[in-house]
Order: structure tokens, then sequence, then C-alpha cells
């Protein structure tokens, strides 16, 4: 039966797309929305072709497209993406579609042995969720947050994030291991409170936000990838770098991921200390003299051969995406912060960045980097780019109808 309605579903969408009414002219937010049901509804084709559930990452060296499993850190972008149209189109074809697309990674929720649970489960089925309200997926949304628990170490207050006895991670000498992209899990945590009652989960998103923010930060407001702590006694062994150019360089994504992050603790927690860290953190970046006037930042802006550096759209659009809810903050010049991210997004929406129709592997972003010290996903599409950039685009949209 839900295979049915899938492809009675999938065979609508298709014709909705095709008899979707053409105007001269769209504003900026419906052209966008437009360009992106046509690009994602190619995916979907190939996608419900297939047979399978495939879930799309970025491309292969060969430019075919690289689909994950469930336990990769990246398989809830592409449901969560879907979601994002849903909400965008109000499509109602797309609703069986972001389901099944969701409901084939929900074994997510019981990893325990990375922590990355939080952008799985929460981009699909958070999303999910607050869309449908459908009562199974709170269910999985704390039994996540009870997995990604088991990560936390009380020692140094932290949830840990790579186990170091797995790939790379076991040469590097680390014990404790913590990158600043696990900020993005900590909405997880707050939300699984508000669903069970629980508060150690908030509890812990709070400990490890405290913690981050006394260790990964330097003086002007940038942060390092990793700390590494001792597991005996909490202290910290390391302060590296695992994606970025060097150990003191300020690795563009992981910018994005603390601005980002601490945005969410601000709003959840209410105390101002982490809204002013996303701040000085944004402001770090925007006053950066080689930031690009494109406003489309380099992999690394300390990296050597800038500006013949590769630029990261992934980085670009959450920051974007955090710009916009900072601006319905309590924060001077409000409307600054959501200037910026408007020169973002219209920098993310030109030939430059946004794919042609039927190209670039279906994603709707070029011009990402995953990590050029394992010369791993460089200059390619990625999924969570064009998961922040809907979002962002969501947000956006929000924001000028008074939502």
């Amino acid at each position: 039966m839900m295979k049915n309605l899938i492809a009675f579903a999938f065979s609508a969408f298709l014709l909705s797309c095709a008899g979707a009414p053409k105007t001269e002219e769209k504003s900026f937010i419906d052209e966008n929305i437009d360009f992106a049901r046509a690009q994602i509804g190619n995916e979907i084709g190939v996608i419900e072709a297939s047979g399978k559930c495939l879930n799309p990452v970025t491309l292969k060296t060969d430019s075919s497209v690289y689909y994950c499993g469930y336990a990769d850190w990246r398989s809830g972008f592409f449901p969560g993406s879907v979601w994002y149209l849903y909400e965008l189109t109000g499509d109602s074809t797309l609703l069986p579609l972001a389901t099944k697309y969701t409901e084939a990674i929900e074994e997510a929720k019981n990893l325990t042995w990375h922590h990355d649970i939080g952008f799985i489960v929460n981009c699909s089925f958070g999303n999910g969720l607050r869309l449908t309200g459908t009562p199974s997926y709170k269910d999985v949304m704390v039994q996540a947050a009870k997995s990604l628990s088991t990560r936390f170490r009380p020692a140094a207050g932290i949830i840990q994030s790579w186990d170091v006895e797995r790939g790379w991670q076991s040469e590097r000498g680390w014990e404790c291991p913590v990158i600043i992209d696990n900020m993005m899990n900590l909405e997880l945590m707050f939300e699984a409170t508000r669903l069970s009652g629980d508060s150690s989960f908030y509890k812990i998103a709070v400990s490890h936000a405290d913690r981050t923010m006394q260790e990964h930060f330097r003086p002007d407001g940038s942060c390092y990838h990793v700390i590494d702590y001792s597991v005996k006694d909490g202290k910290v062994r390391h302060r590296q770098t695992a994606q970025g150019y060097a150990d003191e360089s300020i690795w563009s994504r992981g910018q994005a991921w603390a601005i980002y992050g601490y945005a969410v603790c601000y709003r959840e927690t209410k105390d101002r200390k982490y809204l002013d860290q996303a701040l000085k953190t944004f402001n770090m970046m925007k006053n950066l003299k080689n930031m690009p006037e494109d406003l489309i930042p380099y992999w690394d802006m300390s990296a050597p051969n800038i500006p013949n550096e590769p630029r990261d759209v992934s980085t670009a659009s959450c920051i974007a995406s955090a710009l916009y809810e900072i601006s319905t903050m309590d924060v001077p010049d409000a409307a600054g912060y959501k200037t910026y991210a408007d020169s973002i997004m219209v920098s993310l929406s030109s030939p430059a960045y946004r794919a042609a129709l039927g190209t670039n592997g279906n994603f709707l972003l070029m011009h990402s980097v995953g990590s050029i010290p394992h010369n791993s996903e460089i200059d390619v599409p990625l999924n969570y780019a064009d998961y922040y950039y809907l979002e962002a685009l969501k947000r956006k949209r929000d924001i000028e109808k008074g939502i």
C-alpha cells in the first residue's frame, strides 16, 4: 500500500512540476524554490526509477553520484531537503517521498559510535516531526538523544566526537577528540528534553557548549577544529585541525558550525553568552581582509594561495541560515545580519554557484569542499550545502512574510 502511494505521489509530483505555471517575472524566493523543485525532482526521478531508497551525498571523481547508508553523518540531509521542499512548495505529493526517505534511515537512532546523530536524525525526523507531528518520530528523536548521550565524558564535560580506534583518527594520538562540528548536534539534545521532559539531555548540551566555548576559541573569536581531551582528568591534550589548512588556521566551515551552533544554544537557553560567541565568530569572519566580495569564503581563510584557493559553498549556506535566525533575535542592527545573509543568498543563487538545471548530479549548488587534507570532495556539490541553502531560503521567506 505504501509503495503504491509513493508511486502515485511521484507521478503526481512529475506532473505538477511539468504543469507549474510560468510567469515572466518571479520573486527571488519563488524562482529559487521553483528551481529547487525541478532539480530535486530530477534526483527523485533517479531514486524512484532505481527501485531503491538511495541517499545522494556528492559526486565521485568519475562524476557519478555517491549515495550513502544510514550511518553516514550526511544521511539526514537529503531527507531534510525534501521536507524543506515540501514546506516551501506546499506540494502534498512530496509528503510520502519525504516520509519514505526519512524512515529509511531510522536505524541511525541507535548509533553510538559517532557523534553526528544530531545531524542525521534532527535534519530528517526533526523536520518531519515539526511538519507532520507523527508520534513515532518523537520516539526516534528521544532514542537518538539517548544514543548520543552515551558519548558524554563527565571528566571533560563534553560529548566525544570520534572514536580514536577508527580509521585515520587512530593515527593522531588522540584520546578524546571533540570537533567544533559537534555544536550542530546539540539541537537534538535540546529538542529531546522538550519532547521527553528528561532534562539530562539539556544538561549535557549546556555542559558541552560551555566547555567548547572555554577551550575551542581564540581571542579573536576564531575556533580550532579539534580539541583533544584527557579521558582520565578532562584536561586539554592538543589543539589541532583535521580538515583545515593548519592547526592555527581559520577553517571556514568550522567557523560556520560555531556561529550556527551557538545561535541555537542561545535560542534554547536564552543565555546571552552563547549569542555573544556566535556574533564574535561571525564578525571575525566578516571583517577578514581576504573575505571575497561575493561573501563565499575560501575553504580555509588562512590557506596560502588565496585568492587561488577553492571556495566552500557549504560554509556560506550554513552562515546565511544562521544569520537569518540571528536577525530575529535581540541584537543591535538586526537588519544588518539579514542584509548580509541576503547578499550571500544572491551569490549562491547566481550562475557562479547554482547549477544549471539537470547538471551537477542534480544537486542545487556547486563548489563545496569536504576535506582538502584528505584529498576528499574538493570543488564538488555536497548535500549539506543544499540543505542549509533551502533552510536559509525558508527562513528568509518566513522573515519577509512576518511569520
